[in-house]
């Protein structure tokens, strides 16, 4: 009896070191990860971006004990670096729990810790012209985040290969002046992968890498050669401002196709990737590509959103009755991701490259691989939504919505627009011929809105039509980190998020609210 007592009390006590020791590890993480943020200091480009305000406003809730945050943005016309920082990024409703919080200290809190700095990251040193100011983020910088991008799909070739291919690098120029860095951590997208099918993996970009388009070499000094010229010759022809904007985005979306990216946003943040990939020599560079951001499924509260994000624009012409039709094959998978759970996701991959040699460095932060979300189950709840919340129109009256019919393939959509639309616009031409044009605003406007359908299915029909899914093994890797600190605090997993639930209670209602 005594000896069975003895070893029941020898297996209890097991247990118990057992669990005690486990707990010991997880306090430990947990102080090691806060307080790897104290005194810290970080410098934010993009600062007005999304998700760079949601970095902020978190960190400034978790960690007070920050040292400081430079925030890069370009003064406006009307407006100063400083009137920006409270009226686009302080004075906006993400950071009512902080000012909950804090209440009037809050103010003291932002001057003491939050500095607005004037740049641009298409310069050298970032446009940053305070020299002391300058050197004094060179001393003090700790982490460096690179928020800053343009992500219009056929933004003009000039301006994206300046913002995201050489703004990439002028970043890591200046962070390799910083004497104290940690790490570098760069936000891309998933879809600079851009395969149509299978597996895309968390791997990076080798220089004068292509996609399998018609060329097989890449040189951004090419590219950037290209843009040169073209300009020149615009210039010497006297071309209109429009026509030069007109000639530039067709420029870019010419030199995406040619290196197999679908359009210039993907193809630039490509290069960017690659640019730092080739020169980043000893600094430890992170790079996060998440997939569709849409708006925070927790965190600081639910339903937040700032900028028309992809589906967006969609949902608030479904809402409104102005959409008849949606192009996308019904069983492709739209990869969405809450922007909490990407800065979720960049806070735990600071920490974890920062002080020590981890071995991955790129991470697809996405939903497809685990928790898959089909198009045509997006379209079911968009119509249920504004069957139960329809929207009210300018008379007051609630607008009526139906299921819109479903072009399943490019083929389909250019049948419709060719038997659909084509005859109206000939009739509309002929008759503003016989009218000695008095239609002609009318046909003008009718084609542009033709031109501008066709041209926006051109653009995003490789992504819903796409069978690709992003491999999140690394990604997953950190989350395991994450869940040994506060698996709430820093949650990004995307089995986490019931998605009838979060889009038709907290997305579309939330970007409803904030947007529109």
């Amino acid at each position: 009896m005594a000896l069975l007592e003895i070893d029941l009390w020898s297996s209890g006590y097991s247990v118990i070191m057992d669990n005690f020791v486990g707990f010991v590890f997880v306090l430990q993480a947990c102080v090691w990860f806060f307080q790897f943020f104290e005194g810290k200091t970080i410098f934010i480009t993009g600062a007005t971006g999304f998700l760079a305000k949601i970095f902020v406003e978190k960190i400034l809730r978790i960690q007070p004990s920050v040292k400081k945050l430079f925030l890069l943005m370009r003064p406006s016309n009307s407006k100063s670096c400083s009137q920006r920082l409270y009226q686009e990024i302080i004075d906006t409703e993400l950071f009512k729990v902080l000012r909950e919080k804090w209440g009037a200290s809050l103010s003291f809190l932002i001057s003491e810790r939050v500095v607005a700095v004037p740049g641009d990251i298409s310069c050298e040193n970032l446009g940053i012209q305070n020299s002391p100011l300058r050197e004094q983020m060179w001393r003090e910088i700790d982490v460096v985040i690179n928020s800053a991008a343009t992500t219009r799909f056929d933004e003009r070739y000039d301006v994206a290969v300046d913002i995201n291919v050489f703004g990439a690098l002028h970043i890591l120029n200046f962070a390799k002046n910083c004497v104290n860095i940690k790490v570098l951590l760069h936000i891309s997208t998933a879809f600079v992968c851009s395969e149509e099918e299978g597996l895309a993996s968390e791997k990076p970009f080798d220089m004068r890498e292509t996609l399998g388009g018609v060329s097989s070499y890449l040189d951004i000094n090419i590219e950037k050669k290209f843009v040169d010229e073209r300009l020149r010759e615009l210039q010497n022809e006297n071309a209109r401002t429009e026509a030069i904007r007109s000639a530039m985005k067709d420029l870019g979306i010419q030199r995406a196709r040619l290196h197999g990216w679908p359009n210039t946003y993907v193809f630039t943040k490509a290069m960017g990737e690659m640019v730092l990939e080739q020169f980043k020599e000893k600094l430890k560079v992170v790079i996060v590509r998440p997939t569709i951001v849409t708006s925070t499924f927790k965190d600081p509260f639910p339903g937040w959103i700032r900028g028309v994000r992809t589906i967006d624009s969609f949902l608030v012409a479904y809402g409104k009755g102005k959409l008849k039709f949606v192009l996308g094959d019904p069983k492709s998978i739209l990869d969405l991701i809450p922007g909490d759970m990407v800065v979720n996701c960049i806070l735990v991959a600071i920490v974890a490259h920062a002080d020590q040699s981890y071995g991955h460095h790129i991470y697809h932060v996405g939903s497809s691989r685990r928790n898959p979300l089909k198009f045509s189950d997006v379209h079911e709840m968009f119509l249920s939504y504004f069957i139960k919340n329809p929207w009210v129109n300018d008379r007051g009256k609630p607008v009526r919505v139906n299921k819109c019919k479903v072009l399943s393939s490019m083929d389909s959509f250019n049948k419709y627009i060719a038997t659909r639309y084509l005859p109206f616009l000939k009739i509309l031409k002929l008759a503003n011929t016989l009218s000695c044009h008095h239609f002609e605003a009318t046909y003008i406007g009718a084609k542009r809105k033709v031109n501008l359908v066709t041209r926006l299915a051109e653009m995003y029909g490789r992504y819903v039509f796409s069978k690709v899914i992003f491999d999140d093994t690394n990604t997953q890797k950190l989350q395991v980190m994450a869940g040994e600190v506060d698996a709430e605090m820093f949650n990004f997993d995307p089995r986490s998020i019931q998605w009838k639930d979060y889009l038709m209670n907290i997305h579309i209602p939330g970007a409803i609210k904030h947007l529109f």
